[in-house]
């Protein structure tokens, strides 16, 4: 089961169309428009866009029926067993189990994303996405593999009780990273009054703000901008429509190569 719960190859496919399809956006309407299209470190960002769209996925896969594995070697049985008997959506349609579960998974994401800014050590992982300089669709894939394992971790064992379908998974994946892709992109998308619904790239412009506008941060919606409304996070000014600045203090002493963003949290932790 553990192994089962990501489909990386059907996600891929979904993940290339996706971002073709912003890529052509950012070519046709461009927000920024004296923003280059091959801009600094974009190759970078193929990489992590094939790595955390793909690879990352496989290698989780592969950690997690090892998991299970040893689980069921100690525990003398499967010890997931008794909660994948639960299924508590099993009997929904797959439309409600989308809807429910986009809802609850988001909301343990604004709570994550959260925690990744308040936690020293979180935020030395975190770190990678915010070392964007200029925004666009790509940005959306720049972020530490430890990022995957600490969303999927808190959101793993709701996912089994509840039982959800593994198209409702494959759908509510490619639906966050459109929403993902659009929200970094450059395009000026606001959503008009279904700002207080989702979150857009008007919006999510300003969690990239190198100020900090509330303790650890603004604007931590991932799909649902309700959260921050709610929460009290939100900093959306009218006076300006984006920042001066993108990116966060002392970012100048952050690795710009790849090896180095990939061992920085850990050389952080140990020295």
């Amino acid at each position: 089961m553990l192994s089962m719960i990501w489909d990386p190859r059907g996600y891929f496919f979904w993940l290339l169309v996706i971002s073709l399809c912003c890529w052509g956006l950012e070519r046709v309407r461009p927000w920024r428009r004296e923003q280059r299209a091959l801009r600094e470190q974009v190759g970078q960002d193929l990489f992590w866009l094939v790595f955390n769209g793909h690879y990352a996925g496989v290698l989780m896969a592969v950690a997690a029926g090892w998991i299970q594995g040893e689980m069921i070697r100690l525990a003398g049985s499967d010890p997931w067993s008794l909660l994948e008997g639960v299924r508590l959506l099993a009997e929904w349609p797959l439309w409600g189990q989308f809807l429910f579960f986009l809802t609850a998974k988001d909301f343990c994401e604004w709570c994550v994303h959260n925690l990744l800014h308040r936690v020293s050590w979180l935020w030395s992982f975190h770190k990678l996405h915010h070392s964007i300089a200029e925004l666009d669709w790509i940005g959306n894939m720049r972020f530490h593999w430890m990022e995957i394992v600490v969303y999927r971790s808190l959101t793993y064992l709701p996912l089994v009780v509840l039982g959800v379908d593994g198209a409702v998974i494959l759908w509510m994946a490619a639906f966050s990273t459109l929403i993902g892709h659009l929200n970094h992109a450059n395009l000026r998308i606001s959503w008009g009054p279904l700002r207080y619904l989702f979150n857009s790239a008007r919006m999510h412009v300003w969690h990239h703000d190198v100020a900090m506008h509330g303790k650890g941060g603004q604007n931590f919606a991932i799909i649902f901008s309700t959260w921050d409304w709610l929460f009290g996070t939100v900093y959306w000014p009218e006076e300006e429509e984006q920042p001066g600045e993108l990116g966060f203090e002392g970012m100048e002493a952050f690795p710009k190569g790849l090896i180095g963003r990939l061992l920085y949290p850990f050389w952080r932790r140990w020295t």
